[in-house]
This record gives structure tokens, C-alpha cells and sequence, in this order.
């Protein structure tokens, strides 16, 4: 009855993955042809923009480090380490790495292709070098805090509440991270809609090869 559930879990999870990734499709067709969401981006680059006190300036960048990849790989790998230790399972700190490499290689070769320039440089240009598309710290953010929630839920065996108030508080991280870049004018609104999309996708890969291979730690 487990392995059943768990191939119904797999199953599940390959579904939605591959609805996000015709999610991110849709989005960097848009990017590609300077569909209409280019249109929305520039409205949002080009907006008034206030000049917030110091104070304020302080706190956006500390939301936006939520989303720096050294921040939360490390975070990510350390509480793995640990939930490894405890629950005496070597599969969280495996399936970190795995999450790690895969975003690292896969959205590191999208920003190199398409190499889309940033928009505090006043200009929107595709294969010029840049790597403002797809976002890494929208998806970096919602695929690392991701599988951090998910570890906890599934290894350390937290309580589903707290379960759930995990997985909200990756939400929120994620929607804050995405709102201070457009306040900083740090990215398109495109390239966070892309990167959260692809983050999505990879996180719930993660999440199906988990499910695919059976571990007695792992909660059913």
C-alpha cells in the first residue's frame, strides 16, 4: 500500500511539475518575442520609484539576501547535515545537493542563453550578455526554502500544522523577495515570473524522485 502511495505521490508530482514548466515556457516565449508581459515590464521599470529613508533601504536589502544563493545553500546543506544526523538517514543532505546542482546548472544555462539585460540599464535586450532572466534569487528562493519545508515535513516528522506553517512562510519569503526586486528596479517582472516558475518546477522534480525512490526514514 506505501509503494502505491507513493507512485500516486510521484505521479502527482510530475504533473505539476510539468505545468509549471509550461508555465516558465509560456513566459519565456513572451521574453523571447516581446509579447505583452514586455510591455507590463517596462511600465513597472520605468514607474516612479520613492526615496525610501535608510532604515527601509536596510530591511529590503535583508529580504533580498533571502534569496542570495550563498545564504541559502548553506542554511539549506547545514539543516540537512543535521536532520541527516539525527534521523540517521544520509537521503535530506542527498536530495539538498541534488536540488543545489540542479538549479545551479539549470537556471545558470538559461540566464547564459538568453542573457537578458537588467533593467536598472534602462534598456530590455535578449542575447546581449546579461543575466537578469530567469530570476535566480525568485526561483533560488522558492526551490531552496522549498526543500527545506519539505525535509522538515518529511524526515524530521514535524506535525502537518507546522508543516503547513512552513510551506507559508516559503510563500511569503518568496513574495517578498519578488516585491523588493521590483522596488529596487533589480529585475523585470517577467524575469520573476519566469524564475519562480522554473523554481517551482525544479522544486517539485525534487520532490517526485523523492517520492520515486522508497526510504524507510521518509514519512509515507
Amino acid at each position: 500500500m506505501q509503494e502505491v502511495a507513493r507512485r500516486k505521490q510521484m505521479y502527482k508530482a510530475l504533473r505539476w511539475s510539468a505545468f509549471f514548466f509550461v508555465g516558465f515556457l509560456v513566459v519565456t516565449q513572451q521574453v523571447i518575442t516581446n509579447g505583452p508581459l514586455i510591455s507590463m515590464d517596462a511600465r513597472i521599470a520605468n514607474a516612479h520609484r520613492e526615496n525610501f529613508p535608510n532604515w527601509i533601504d536596510f530591511i529590503f536589502m535583508r529580504v533580498d539576501n533571502l534569496g542570495l544563493r550563498g545564504l541559502t545553500a548553506t542554511v539549506l546543506l547545514i539543516s540537512a547535515l543535521f536532520i541527516s544526523r539525527k534521523f540517521k538517514t544520509w537521503r535530506p543532505l542527498n536530495l539538498a545537493i541534488f536540488s543545489l546542482l540542479t538549479l545551479n546548472l539549470v537556471v545558470g544555462i538559461l540566464k547564459l542563453v538568453i542573457g537578458r539585460t537588467k533593467p536598472k540599464l534602462n534598456i530590455d535586450l535578449i542575447y546581449a550578455g546579461g543575466l537578469s532572466y530567469p530570476s535566480g534569487h525568485a526561483s533560488n528562493a522558492l526551490l531552496t526554502w522549498g526543500v527545506l519545508a519539505y525535509l522538515l515535513y518529511r524526515y524530521a516528522h514535524i506535525d502537518r500544522y507546522r508543516g503547513r506553517l512552513a510551506s507559508a512562510a516559503v510563500l511569503v519569503a518568496t513574495f517578498a523577495i519578488c516585491v523588493v526586486s521590483l522596488i529596487r528596479n533589480t529585475h523585470w517582472l517577467s524575469d520573476l515570473v519566469g524564475g519562480l516558475f522554473i523554481g517551482a518546477t525544479l522544486l517539485v522534480i525534487v520532490i517526485a524522485v523523492d517520492r520515486y525512490v522508497p526510504s524507510n526514514s521518509q514519512r509515507s
